[in-house]
């Protein structure tokens, strides 16, 4: 695998993609913000991030380059049917209520289109908040895809206490500094051909919209 072929995948409540398709993906400081923004992720965690501040060191655990505040970026998965979503769709934790899985959009974005956009970027091998996890600048983009744990990404079962680094390792991140222009997306995954309709009817070509029910709980 070459960094072309690698995904950042970006799970949106359907309601904010009218927003999406003027602005790009937009961080929450930005000034091109949806003042609307439907939130579907756990609100103790998305608070935890505001100033949880971690070190980005190259895989060097002697050496940190510098820190990071992880509430500055905008984070991307690498994979689908991560852990978030399983909690999205049941609700509990700190997730307000459940959402339907027809209400949830994968926004998908080349990471190779990110980069070239010269945005300031980091990416994980794992759950960003993990302390067992490690962090790394642009500098190592390159070799992205041999650092990442893909078959712990793509994996289907991610349950119990035998499993907690293969859930942390197929957390791994993409934290993106600001927005992301319209131009970095290059489709659309979802649960239902109603679903499908919806983003039809929101301005987007019928080629770019994949329905995949399997990515879903």
């Amino acid at each position: 695998m070459d960094l072309g072929q690698v995904n950042a995948y970006r799970m949106l409540h359907i309601d904010n993609i009218p927003h999406v398709l003027t602005y790009g993906l937009t961080h929450k400081d930005s000034i091109h913000s949806n003042p609307n923004f439907v939130s579907i992720g756990d609100a103790s965690l998305i608070s935890n991030r505001c100033n949880r501040q971690v070190n980005v060191d190259n895989g060097d655990m002697v050496n940190t380059i510098e820190k990071i505040i992880l509430g500055e970026y905008m984070p991307f998965y690498f994979g689908i049917k991560m852990p978030m979503l399983f909690v999205v769709q049941r609700g509990g934790n700190f997730v307000e209520k459940a959402v339907r899985p027809d209400d949830i959009v994968y926004v998908v974005c080349s990471v190779k289109l990110i980069v070239e956009s010269n945005r300031m970027f980091y990416f994980s091998d794992g759950h960003a908040t993990d302390s067992l996890t490690t962090f790394y600048t642009k500098d190592s983009v390159e070799v992205l895809p041999q650092i990442l744990d893909w078959p712990a990404i793509k994996r289907s079962y991610w349950g119990g206490q035998d499993n907690l680094n293969l859930k942390r390792k197929k957390q791994a991140e993409f934290l993106v500094k600001g927005d992301v222009p319209l131009n970095c997306i290059i489709g659309y995954g979802c649960y239902s051909s109603a679903s499908k309709q919806r983003l039809i009817e929101f301005g987007i070509h019928e080629q770019l919209i994949k329905i995949i029910p399997q990515a879903y709980y």
